[in-house]
């Protein structure tokens, strides 16, 4: 079975994220880039499938500029087999990254296809639910268990009332969320396997697709400082501030 896993390049989480002085986005200079975490838990997913002998075969893809084949590489070194970058400079929002992903797979025909259920930087929750809308296949999001059984996979879910299990008929589309797996780390022979593994490019016109946003950012800002917290004396003062000053009771 083969299994195609998309993975975005994002700043690293560790990061403090600036704002430009002209507030038109966020100030990318000399920071810090790295694999969406949601990204690599859906990595981690495909290695286990692969190790577990139920995937043949991992297949990474990404789409941006040509740093993302860095993430790419890394994928590689984490134990998926070959990658895609789709390289193109443009913003590319979530519709647009879905029909790009509906094109791979139309080309690489993958039985199971997963996805981070949201990149930390637009924080959309969008991709992966447009991409099962044009492919017409079945869909698990924020997946906390995925099991492969024969031509099905089931997919729990966490949801408000606690959890829900969906089973879908291959192929199918699932978005990973946080509890699903702890990501494993590179070991250096694997980073340098990963060098010599083979990784194809092509751009948004090789695919059919032509980038034309539908959305345009207007401002953005930092949020405001949080004020310092202060100390009281005692419960008869805390209810005073609470009454009064924050007005809460």
């Amino acid at each position: 079975m083969k299994v195609l896993v998309a993975v975005k390049r994002v700043i690293d989480y560790n990061v403090k994220v600036r704002v430009k002085p002209d507030n038109t986005g966020v100030d990318l200079a000399n920071v810090k880039m790295a694999m969406n975490p949601f990204c690599e838990i859906a990595v981690e997913e495909a290695v286990r499938l692969k190790e577990k002998g139920v995937a043949s075969e991992i297949v990474v893809v990404s789409i941006g500029p040509k740093a993302c084949q860095e993430q790419i590489r890394t994928a590689l070194a984490l134990g998926a087999d070959r990658g895609i970058h789709v390289e193109t400079d443009e913003e590319v929002q979530s519709l647009e990254a879905a029909k790009l992903l509906k094109s791979v797979v139309e080309k690489e025909e993958p039985k199971l296809v997963i996805l981070g259920k949201q990149s930390i930087d637009s924080d959309n929750n969008q991709t992966g639910q447009m991409l099962a809308a044009l492919t017409g296949m079945g869909q698990g999001t924020f997946a906390s268990e995925v099991v492969v059984e024969g031509d099905k996979v089931n997919v729990t879910r966490e949801v408000d009332g606690g959890l829900m299990t969906v089973a879908l008929n291959l192929p199918a589309v699932v978005t990973t969320d946080l509890r699903l797996n702890e990501p494993r780390y590179a070991s250096l022979p694997n980073i340098m396997k990963a060098k010599k593994k083979p990784l194809d490019s092509m751009t948004p016109a090789d695919l059919g697709v032509e980038l034309a946003p539908r959305l345009s950012t207007l401002k953005v800002e930092a949020p405001a400082s949080r004020q310092a917290g202060v100390k009281v004396a005692d419960v008869a003062e805390l209810v005073d501030k609470l009454k009064n000053e924050a007005k809460v009771i």
